[in-house]
């Protein structure tokens, strides 16, 4: 005779303590819950609403500067701390979580073209209008001390660019060669040029720390080792590129900011096709910065817009604009991921939040766990129509929105009358090209 017995586990449904949650179990057979897909689809259609409805990406706005921001520059130690310098000479130093100026140097005559941290933390560099390049202690001096400069060099020409070693006591300028400095003296230990009138930005790897790239004026990117006598390669675009930023997490990857409207990612391994075209912008991109996690990156244009861009996506994923915005010159992102810094022509820094809808402050578990929770909602539902839809919309300023048009119906106008001139011509005789390698017109060894 065969007697079934209930065998039950008192751990499955007992509390450990009076402070724990009831413990309920659960059966995941999905015969037994037919309206769950429905029920989740539900629940990520509101979870995306509410996401656009609490998308406020505006934190604060740092005023003080007397003419338009030129470079803003992070800290390399310091969260809390960052540099800016503007058109007028002037150079600030800002506590970001006060928001207030801690500082204000006035360190050059005309603008200022560039700074770097020191890979430490103790000093920064700035380059200006009047061939200087000056070193600066990172505190400040005592009170009734006079601001002076640890180490001033006086150079030939106008520096446009400077970028710091991330181990060594070395960096690097631009402007009219490629040089290399030691802190400890007063002249350049290598120089490189490729005959090149001028350079406008160059940056070192922070992966392959000997590496580094410059944008020049005809065009190109080039890149150097500072291990060699001369520079690597070169490769020639369409347009010139306005500065470059370098992927932290890999080491083959920089992305450069154009002329055309676009941003192109290159693989130095690769440099006859970009690995990514970045569009969405109506107008020159002028600076570029990498997140830390190197999945992301975010420009600027000469549109008044911010955009995030997604490392191996062609369009943006957010774009941040205001009424008062002008032409944003800087932006960087901050060592944490969490906030974006723009610098523009108004005299303004402004700071952003580089997830929109992120609810800033201390959260609770409860918090937590339904914040996970909805975005693994969203994600599950991503390609849904009316999910994707809400999820991609943006208001955009109505220039914006002009001018992107315009640009539609010229790339079809220019896609038609390719298609008529293949049509038309003989088998074999016009190359047919991809719409990457459009914009690479060279690469030098």
């Amino acid at each position: 005779m065969k007697v079934k017995v209930l065998c039950r586990n008192p751990d499955d449904y007992v509390r450990e303590t009076t402070r724990d949650i009831q413990r309920v179990p659960r059966n995941y057979d999905p015969t037994l819950h037919p309206f769950e897909v429905p029920r989740e689809y539900t629940r990520a259609l509101n979870a995306t609403k509410l996401e656009r409805v609490f998308a406020k990406p505006f934190v604060a706005s740092l005023d003080g500067h007397r003419d338009g921001i030129s470079c803003i520059v992070k800290h390399s130690k310091s969260l809390s701390t960052v540099l800016s310098g503007a058109c007028d000479g002037e150079v600030k130093v800002w506590n970001l979580p006060k928001r207030e100026c801690m500082r204000t140097v006035q360190a050059h005559e005309g603008f200022v073209r560039g700074m770097c941290s020191r890979f430490c933390g103790t000093s920064f560099f700035t380059v200006g209008d009047d061939k200087t390049i000056k070193q600066w202690n990172m505190e400040a001096p005592g009170y009734g001390v006079r601001e002076e400069p640890i180490n001033t060099i006086l150079g030939k020409a106008v520096f446009t660019g400077i970028d710091h070693h991330h181990r060594e006591g070395t960096f690097a300028t631009c402007g009219q060669t490629v040089d290399i400095w030691d802190e400890q003296r007063s002249s350049p230990i290598r120089s490189f040029s490729w005959g090149v009138d001028s350079f406008s930005s160059v940056r070192y790897n922070p992966v392959e720390t000997e590496l580094l790239a410059s944008c020049a004026s005809d065009r190109s990117v080039v890149l150097y080792d500072t291990r060699e006598s001369a520079p690597l390669r070169k490769v020639i675009m369409q347009l010139r590129s306005n500065t470059l930023c370098w992927n932290p997490m890999e080491a083959y990857y920089f992305t450069c900011a154009n002329e055309d409207y676009n941003l192109y990612t290159y693989d130095i391994r690769h440099l006859d096709v970009p690995v990514t075209v970045h569009m969405d912008h109506v107008s020159a991109v002028l600076d570029v910065d990498y997140s830390p996690t190197g999945r992301e990156f975010v420009s600027a244009s000469f549109d008044k817009t911010v955009r995030i861009f997604q490392k191996d996506k062609g369009h943006s994923r957010e774009v941040y604009h205001t009424k008062r915005m002008q032409h944003v010159i800087s932006v960087r992102w901050s060592a944490d991921n969490k906030y974006i810094m723009s610098g523009s022509d108004e005299m303004n820094i402004r700071l952003w939040k580089a997830n929109a809808s992120e609810k800033l402050g201390l959260l609770s578990t409860r918090e937590k766990a339904a914040a996970n929770y909805n975005k693994k909602l969203i994600e599950k539902f991503q390609h849904h129509p009316q999910v994707r839809r809400i999820a991609r919309h943006r208001h955009l300023p109505r220039d914006v929105l002009k001018q992107k048009r315009e640009q539609r119906e010229m790339k079809e106008a220019r896609r038609r009358k390719e298609q008529n001139v293949r049509k038309h011509s003989k088998p074999g005789s016009v190359p047919l090209l991809t719409e990457k390698e459009k914009h690479v017109v060279a690469v030098v060894e």
